[in-house]
């Protein structure tokens, strides 16, 4: 089993990250107060992460090159390459994300949960799924930070199961 050696966290104009790491692999991206900073580890794993999600906030990436190691269900890891399969600037319903991944739109709030639990925000684009009803509904960083990062790839006009 691989394990961790890094934990840092980073602060963004719009927010602060953990970022989590093996010597080979991003393994973690979460949303955190300022106040909950703990002790700080860094490698080269967490510094690329950083960059490329900074070169995305600045408008200058749409797509990201970091390796990571996700860990999961079955269920859980079959969601997870459904969101990776996201464009960028384009987003999916929660049913859409379902039935992508092998089940049906009845088995949106199954992929909620596994999309609820993404261990690697942004970068495994969480945030491009979106209610049926075109809402932001929830996300771990709060709404207002899933509408910047819609705002930043142009996709906050919903329009059906893609929002253009």
């Amino acid at each position: 089993m691989t394990h961790i050696t890094a934990a840092f966290c980073y602060q963004t104009p719009f927010f602060t990250l953990s970022v989590t790491a093996t010597e080979q692999a991003l393994t973690g991206v979460t949303f955190i107060a300022f106040s909950q900073k703990t002790a700080q580890t860094e490698n080269a794993i967490t510094r690329a992460a950083f960059t490329e999600i900074m070169e995305y906030l600045d408008k200058k990436r749409q797509a990201f090159d970091i390796p990571v190691l996700l860990r999961g269900t079955e269920f859980q890891m079959r969601i997870w390459r459904e969101l990776q399969k996201i464009p960028y600037g384009k987003t999916l319903s929660y049913g859409a994300v379902a039935r992508a991944a092998g089940g049906n739109a009845k088995a949106a709030r199954a992929a909620g949960r596994a999309i609820h639990v993404n261990p690697i925000a942004i970068i495994v684009p969480c945030h491009r799924v979106i209610g049926a009803d075109g809402s932001l509904t929830g996300f771990a960083g709060g709404r207002a930070v899933k509408k910047k990062l819609l705002e930043i790839e142009g996709a906050y006009t919903y329009t059906g199961d893609n929002v253009l």
